[in-house]
C-alpha cells in the first residue's frame, strides 16, 4: 500500500519543496534531522535502514523523523505489515528544498550539516572559495548557469553512490 501524506509544503512540478513555515526551520535546525534529509534524497528507507546507514539509534531517527514528517519534509511513501507491527518507508517531500529567505541561523545549521557529510565523505572531495569581480549582469548569468548545471546533472542509476553537490554564490559584503 503506499501512501502520500504530505502536510505542510507544496512541493511543485520541478520537485523543489519551498520552505517557508516556521516548523519547517525549526526541523532544519538540527544536524541529524538534515543528515536524514540528505540520506532520504533518492530512496525511501525505514526507521532501521536509516539508523543502520547513519550509525544513530533507531529511537533518536524514529523521534527526528517525526518532527520533519510533522514539517511536511519527509512523508510515508510506503507501509507494509511485518511480522504483526507496521513498517513505515520514508521518502523525502522534495527533490530540493528552496529557502527563500534563509535566516542566519537556519545557514548556519545548513552548511554545518554538509560539513558533517564532507568529513564522512570515503573519497575526495573538492571544497573551493574563490572572489570574483562581476558586473551585476555577469554575476546574473554566473548564477543562472550553476543553477544549470546542478538542475541538469544527470544520474547513472541507483547502484551508483550518491554525490552531494553544494553551490552557492552571493555578494560579499562592502566594507
Amino acid at each position: 500500500m503506499t501512501e502520500r501524506d504530505t502536510p505542510g509544503g507544496e512541493t511543485g512540478t520541478d520537485g523543489v519543496l519551498d520552505i517557508s513555515a516556521p516548523e519547517q526551520f525549526a526541523a532544519l535546525a538540527h544536524p541529524l534531522r538534515q543528515r536524514l534529509l540528505f540520506a532520504l534524497t533518492h530512496e525511501a528507507a525505514t526507521i532501521s535502514q536509516l539508523a543502520v546507514r547513519l550509525g544513530v539509534a533507531k529511537g533518536s531517527v524514529a523521534h527526528h523523523l517525526k518532527t520533519l514528517h510533522t514539517a511536511g519534509l519527509v512523508h510515508i511513501a510506503e507501509t507494509r505489515t511485518v511480522r504483526g507491527g507496521t513498517e513505515h518507508r520514508y521518502r523525502r517531500t522534495g527533490r530540493r528544498l528552496r529557502i527563500a529567505e534563509p535566516r542566519p541561523a537556519d545557514r548556519a545549521a545548513l552548511l554545518n550539516a554538509v560539513a558533517q557529510e564532507v568529513d564522512r565523505s570515503p573519497g575526495e572531495h573538492l571544497l573551493s572559495l574563490r572572489h570574483l569581480r562581476l558586473t551585476p549582469e555577469r554575476a546574473r548569468r554566473l548564477r543562472e548557469t550553476l543553477a544549470e548545471l546542478v538542475d541538469g546533472a544527470q544520474e547513472d542509476g541507483p547502484e551508483q553512490p550518491v554525490h552531494g553537490v553544494l553551490v552557492v554564490m552571493y555578494e560579499q559584503e562592502r566594507a
